[in-house]
């Protein structure tokens, strides 16, 4: 893996580029959330395949895709972000998050299960707190079953897992993520098993654009309040999302919204997650990075402002396999 480009500001965000063996580029980030110094928070968001093949709608990470990464291709990402702020691989941050969600849905690709299972003995991180988000499509049963197995043999209350829901309408919802999928009440029967008292709660993210309707009274029925909670996130500007006509219904103007209110009063713990708007001129937020490095696109004010530096005399990663990495790392 050679580092080729980054858009980055320090202070809260870096996208990297990388190229693999084989020419396909992908991308990954490492970002805080200021005012959260690094030793308390540190979150890295990787990829799992080089695009992605179920084209949301909103997402600029399904443009182009050409398969999975293997899990040495997942942990080059992991070790090149790790070892750069922490050479001797001990991590002493609080809250250290590795969030399988940059390009590609990790359902789609067994190899992040090898990588889950390894992580605890490569690093020294006892804040390690790995996030697989996914639309659960339809053909991943048996990645599921797997995840649970290792979520209860070795991460229990320190790991997190998303569900991105989007619209409770049935028909929008199709648009939104349109890839066969499982129905909310198959997400709600997955996530009963899955959650044990003391754990963290499943989480139900809804990026909310404008016309998509979010009723508490369909979650109510399917997710209990005492095991899921909802996350509400902006519709990240992606050229996606201005194709299709897709605006957010959260902004940076607005402070409250109605529908938060009948969420929570509801029941539901309701976190509206919107981080720092630079974020979305880094490109750190739900996008692709990669296409302005390949081909030159319309400007976008709202996004994709930082300027895409060419890294001067490229790194090489090394994409070594697990047991080295576990030798290297002890």
């Amino acid at each position: 893996m050679r580092i080729v480009a980054r858009s980055e500001n320090q202070d809260i965000a870096t996208v990297t580029i990388a190229e693999l063996d084989n020419g396909n580029l992908i991308e990954f980030v490492e970002s805080v959330q200021p005012p959260i110094p690094r030793d308390k928070k540190w979150v890295l968001i990787v990829s799992t395949m080089v695009g992605c093949p179920i084209g949301c709608p909103i997402c600029d990470a399904g443009d182009d895709y050409k398969g999975k990464l293997s899990a040495s291709d997942i942990l080059a990402q992991i070790d090149y972000l790790v070892r750069s702020r922490f050479p001797d691989g001990r991590v002493p941050v609080e809250k250290f998050k590795i969030q399988f969600a940059r390009m590609g849905d990790p359902a789609l690709n067994a190899a992040v299960l090898d990588v889950l299972q390894e992580l605890p003995e490569i690093y020294d991180a006892p804040g390690l707190m790995p996030t697989i988000s996914t639309v659960a499509p339809a053909s991943c049963d048996a990645f599921f079953t797997s995840l649970l197995e290792i979520k209860n043999r070795i991460y229990r209350e320190r790991f997190l897992l998303q569900f991105s829901i989007h619209t409770t309408d049935p028909r929008l919802r199709d648009w939104m993520i349109p890839v066969r999928k499982w129905s909310m009440d198959a997400i709600a029967d997955y996530g009963k098993t899955f959650y044990r008292n003391g754990e963290r709660k499943i989480t139900l993210n809804f990026a909310l654009a404008d016309g998509m309707p979010v009723d508490p009274d369909v979650l109510l029925s399917r997710f209990p309040t005492e095991m899921f909670l909802i996350k509400i996130t902006p519709v990240n500007p992606t050229y996606q999302a201005r194709k299709n006509g897709i605006r957010s219904l959260v902004t940076p103007e607005k402070e409250t919204y109605a529908i938060i209110d009948a969420l929570k009063d509801a029941g539901y713990q309701v976190i509206l997650s919107i981080g720092e708007w630079e974020e979305n001129h880094i490109g750190s937020n739900c996008g692709q990075a990669i296409i302005h490095y390949r081909r030159k696109r319309d400007a976008m004010k709202e996004g994709y402002t930082y300027p895409l530096k060419t890294v001067s005399g490229t790194a090489n990663v090394r994409a070594m396999d697990l047991k080295e990495v576990m030798n290297e790392g002890k």
